[in-house]
């Protein structure tokens, strides 16, 4: 790989951390991250990136998010999601890319239900999630 692209993977990968992280409820463990970018034809390229999550039993507020962007992004194709628990699947979403590479995805972490007071903690412990994006073909060789 050359610099540029080595250059656009890290920073691609530094902006993909974006996962909302509350000091001591929701951590998102960036010493496990991979990126891999996977050509499709000659133009494109699919850039997964996997990183681990995990959310706190003692977790209390109500949201959370995973955010983050990519370079040289193709305009049209949308950021896939997965969050998966103990290897099954347990969640997917999709999100639109805007003209700056960045996504966002907000999601409920943990519900209370006003009537009764009963606490669902929706995601709870470690999750992996795999976030899928189209981006231009970055390898001369192909």
């Amino acid at each position: 790989m050359n610099f540029g692209l080595n250059f656009v993977l890290i920073a691609s990968i530094m902006m993909v951390f974006g996962i909302m992280m509350v000091p001591g409820n929701i951590l998102a463990e960036t010493s496990q991250n991979s990126v891999t970018v996977t050509p499709i034809d000659e133009k494109l390229s699919l850039e997964k990136t996997t990183i681990t999550m995990n959310i706190s039993q003692e977790n209390t507020l109500p949201w959370a998010a995973v955010s983050g962007a990519v370079s040289d992004h193709v305009n049209g194709y949308p950021a896939i999601i997965q969050f998966y628990k103990g290897g099954e699947p347990v969640h997917v979403a999709q999100v639109d890319v805007k003209e700056d590479g960045s996504y966002e995805y907000k999601f409920r972490a943990r519900s209370v239900d006003l009537s009764t007071g009963e606490v669902t903690n929706i995601f709870e412990g470690q999750h992996t999630i795999k976030i899928s994006i189209v981006v231009h073909n970055q390898n001369e060789l192909i």
